[in-house]
């Protein structure tokens, strides 16, 4: 073959080479994984941190993960990015059992990371870290429209004819057995004062008094709240954070604190199975704990919860109203409790459905 041929054809194949090698860079075929999330690249750094999270923390971790990416980058020179999925609470936890590969989750209520726990998906004690494992709280409160128009003071009001009440659906949302079990507890301290014992029966029939107003059962609570504020009802059970977030956003609402409400923990855990998976242990580990830093807890106050750490409690008790008769789950019996008593297939709350 004339040398002329060979130059010709081997500068051919150097130009698709060429062509080639960029159409690699451009599609991301170079070693690197881009993983998206709803469609959007995810651009990649030194590690990804994958965060299965309920709904309600969604805006505050909009602030919140930027601050441990730039935490994170002086304290190892590694930069973190995220992969974040907000959901209700139990369909977040059902859909890391489920094979979405969490490396920390941040739910609603300890059961739904039970739930993960049981799965053989945890392997540590995640209660060790910070206060018993959560990282927030909250109370129970009750939102109205501006000007409280149907002049709602406390639980009994929810009752009154007339009035329609939005929660959303326990079986999706871990808030809305929180919501749940604050009318119930609420009933038992009620019972309690007027007889001096505490009374389940009384306490599931406030339920259903409650109950019997009920709008609609949304997916989560912030479906809950987008229903209320579409037109939807006249009173939203919800988290007291929930309320003070709208407020601060411009969303005109009066909050009523009832005199007996629940004392509402959200825990936070690294899920061992998928970040010895990922090799991110460490980068999940630090960021937990950082969850329970002051500057982190001083973030979710502005957002309207209430901190677990203690180091802010002056602080929490000038920004937050204690209810007189304010309680927690252990008051309930704790949750292995609760979840038997009102949400097993027999429990109280099904019964209050069924109308038995």
């Amino acid at each position: 073959m004339p040398l002329s041929n060979l130059i010709r054809r081997s500068l051919g194949r150097s130009k698709l080479l060429l062509v080639l090698c960029a159409a690699l860079a451009v599609s991301g075929c170079t070693g690197t994984n881009h993983e998206t999330v709803d469609g959007e690249p995810v651009q990649q750094g030194d590690v990804t941190l994958v965060i299965g999270a309920y709904s309600v923390v969604k805006d505050v971790f909009a602030e919140l993960l930027p601050m441990f990416q730039e935490h994170w980058l002086e304290q190892s020179g590694q930069t973190v990015t995220f992969q974040e999925s907000y959901e209700a609470s139990g369909t977040q936890a059902r859909a890391i059992v489920g094979g979405f590969e969490a490396d920390v989750t941040v739910l609603a209520m300890e059961g739904d990371v039970e739930r993960i726990e049981k799965a053989g998906m945890i392997t540590h004690d995640w209660r060790e870290q910070g206060a018993g494992g959560m990282i927030t709280r909250s109370i129970v409160v009750l939102g109205t429209r501006d000007g409280n128009p149907k002049d709602i003071r406390d639980w009994e009001d929810l009752t009154r004819d007339g009035v329609k009440v939005l929660y959303p659906n326990p079986k999706t949302s871990g808030g809305a057995q929180w919501d749940i079990n604050a009318i119930y507890g609420a009933g038992l301290k009620r019972s309690e004062r007027q007889s001096g014992t505490a009374d389940p029966a009384y306490a599931k029939q406030f339920l259903e008094q409650v109950h019997a107003n009920i709008e609609s059962l949304d997916k989560s609570g912030r479906a809950s709240m987008a229903a209320f504020e579409y037109g939807v009802g006249d009173v939203i059970v919800t988290y007291e954070n929930e309320l003070l977030a709208r407020i601060a956003q411009g969303v005109p609402y009066d909050i009523v604190i009832p005199e007996d409400t629940i004392l509402i923990e959200n825990p936070a855990a690294v899920i061992d199975k998928n970040v010895d998976q990922h090799g991110t242990r460490e980068v999940a580990e630090a960021f937990v704990e950082y969850l329970y830093s002051e500057e982190a807890q001083s973030l979710f106050m502005d957002y309207g919860f209430r901190p677990a750490n203690d180091v802010l409690e002056e602080a929490a008790q000038e920004q937050f109203t204690i209810p007189e008769g304010l309680f927690d789950i252990e008051y309930l019996g704790g949750w292995p409790e609760v979840r038997e008593l009102l949400y097993s297939k027999r429990g109280v709350w099904y019964q209050v459905l069924a109308g038995l």
